[in-house]
Parts: structure tokens; C-alpha cells; sequence
């Protein structure tokens, strides 16, 4: 068999690599493991919407009276290709670090996680099937006007999906928003928020700054990303990138949200650049402390010109002392 050629050797590797890829295109097995669906859970489809609309809700929203009871469904849709089982259960939901939407466990939840019920706490949906699952919330009669919110978790294999569930006991509703603990560490502001209502806020913030030489920053306000829930307190940061290298700064922030909910507070902040500061007294100290050496050196090379005469005096005085005394006993 003759040799192969350089052509020859890459037509036989293009069409092994050809074959191999057709392979991969034909092995179902391939395919669902390449397509990355997964499950999902979400409210259904309200009445007229249907299924791949862009009618979706993002969130439960349900409303009532103490001692009415609120119903909904969950929708759990299962694209692959072998069925799953998702266990579901409800949660209170609140801030987390950074102002993060967390739920709490099953024995903490005491609101919206503790009087909702599903129809199952345990769903097995077939490949390429939704499943809906029926739930209420029960308002207790004395539960206290505002937003309580909540969250269905349902898990599978790991795997953790949140559905908000934003309920609103009917009644007076308070809004109060507080802005706290504002300081300034290097070029980050550092602030506290603090919803004190019994309504969920979407807070906006401007931000100011003022030092020795004039304006120093003005921002804006903004929307903030975070959805404060009532009671709840979240540290947040502000970053302040070209703040001055030297100065004395008052740094002002003013939030709001909704139905006329404000605060503002100011922190003072001193930009010193410590670098060139600490150098210069560190070679201050240093010419001291020469200086100092230099002049205890000269004043050791003087003493022994100066030292002699007291010591001979001294002695001179010792031996005059002693013939008086000499004399005196004679003429006694």
C-alpha cells in the first residue's frame, strides 16, 4: 500500500472529525445534555393569558382583609426529558446582606410563610409537562395592616427556585424611611438603610459632598437596587472614586421612595495623603535626632579644658580647712 500524502492524511482526518460530529448531532443523549433546560417555577398564567405570552407574572400579589383567605396557583414546568419531583413549602421572605431578597427556613417563617398552604408539598411533573398546584393564605384576624412578605421555595436535586409572594393586609398603610450610620472610608461611603413603615420601599439616592475648596460631588438621585421590605435594615455602599487627595469634606446623603418617605444625614470626612505626611515627619525626627547627637558630641569635646579647675580648687580648699584647724588647736 503506498504511502499516504500530506493532502491525503488531512481529507482523512477532516472526515473522521466530520463523522464525529454528525455522531454527537444524532445521539439524543448528547443533545438533552448540551441543551441546558431545566426546570421552573413561577406563578401560572392569569385568566386570558395564555401559556408563552408575554404575560407572565414576576410575583404573587394578593391582597385582603384579616381573616380572609387569598387563593392562587403555582405553575411547575418541566422542559427535559425524564420527569422531576419538586418538593415546595412556604417562607417568609427578607433582606439579606447587601439588600439581597432572602426566605427563611420552614420553623422561623411566622407571616406570609407560616399561614400559606399548597395543595402538595410535593409535585412529580413528566418530561416536557407543566404541572399547576393550587394554594391560600389564610389572613389571620389579627394580623397587622401593611405588606408581609413571602416566598414559595421549591427544590429538586439542589437546586432552590424563590416565587415572591407579595401580600398586603388591607388597612392604613405607613411609609418611613431613615438613613443612618453614614461614614467615609477611603474613596467608599458607607451607609445603613432602614424602612420603618409596614410597606415595601423602592428607594432613590442623591448624594453630595462639600470641602474646604467647594463642591466636590453631586450625584443625582436615583433608583436604588434594592426592594426594602418593612422592618428590615441593609448596609450599603457608595463608591467615590476621584475623592480629593486633600481636605475636610461633609458628605451628604438624601433618600426617598414613595408616598413622601425621606431622610438625610451627613458625615464628616478629613482627606489627609498620609504617605507624604508620614515621610516628612519621619525626616524631621531624623534631622532632631542628628541634631541633637551633634550637639551632646561638641559638649563631651569641651569638658576636659573646663573640668580640672574645680576638682584642684576643691582640694586647695580641703588643705587650708585642715591647717586652720591646726593653728587653732596649737593656741588652745
Amino acid at each position: 500500500m503506498p504511502p499516504l500524502t500530506g493532502h491525503a492524511v488531512r481529507a482523512v482526518l477532516a472526515a473522521l472529525l466530520c463523522a464525529f460530529a454528525c455522531a454527537l448531532t444524532a445521539s439524543p443523549a448528547a443533545a438533552a445534555d448540551l441543551s441546558g433546560a431545566d426546570w421552573t417555577a413561577q406563578p401560572a398564567v392569569g385568566a386570558g393569558t395564555r401559556s408563552g405570552e408575554d404575560g407572565g407574572r414576576p410575583y404573587f400579589y394578593l391582597e385582603g382583609l384579616p381573616g380572609t383567605v387569598l387563593q392562587d396557583r403555582l405553575s411547575v414546568t418541566n422542559p427535559g426529558t425524564a420527569p422531576v419531583t419538586v418538593r415546595l413549602r412556604g417562607a417568609d421572605a427578607y433582606n439579606a446582606g447587601g439588600g439581597d431578597i432572602a426566605v427563611r427556613g420552614t420553623k422561623d417563617s411566622t407571616g406570609t410563610g407560616a399561614w400559606l398552604r399548597l395543595a402538595a408539598d410535593r409535585v412529580t411533573v413528566p418530561a416536557r409537562t407543566r404541572a399547576e398546584v393550587p394554594f391560600s393564605v389564610t389572613v389571620p384576624a389579627g394580623a397587622s395592616p401593611g405588606d408581609h412578605p413571602g416566598a414559595i421555595v421549591a427544590e429538586h436535586s439542589g437546586r432552590s427556585v424563590g416565587v415572591r409572594v407579595h401580600l398586603r393586609v388591607s388597612g392604613p398603610t405607613l411609609t418611613a424611611l431613615t438613613v443612618e450610620d453614614v461614614s467615609v472610608s477611603g474613596r467608599t461611603i458607607h451607609y445603613t438603610l432602614v424602612n420603618r413603615g409596614n410597606a415595601a420601599l423602592a428607594p432613590r439616592l442623591a448624594v453630595s459632598a462639600d470641602g474646604v475648596f467647594g463642591t466636590l460631588l453631586r450625584r443625582e438621585a436615583r433608583n436604588l437596587p434594592v426592594d426594602l421590605l418593612p422592618g428590615q435594615r441593609v448596609k450599603l455602599t457608595e463608591p467615590w472614586r476621584d475623592a480629593p487627595a486633600l481636605d475636610s469634606a461633609t458628605v451628604r446623603l438624601r433618600v426617598t421612595a414613595a408616598a413622601g418617605a425621606h431622610s438625610e444625614a451627613t458625615a464628616r470626612a478629613a482627606f489627609v495623603p498620609w504617605a507624604p505626611v508620614t515621610g516628612g515627619a519621619l525626616l524631621v525626627l531624623a534631622a532632631a535626632a542628628a541634631g541633637a547627637y551633634a550637639y551632646r558630641l561638641r559638649r563631651s569635646h569641651r569638658r576636659p579644658s573646663g573640668d580640672g579647675g574645680p576638682d584642684h580648687g576643691d582640694a586647695a580648699r580641703t588643705t587650708a580647712e585642715r591647717r586652720h584647724l591646726v593653728k587653732a588647736g596649737a593656741q588652745s
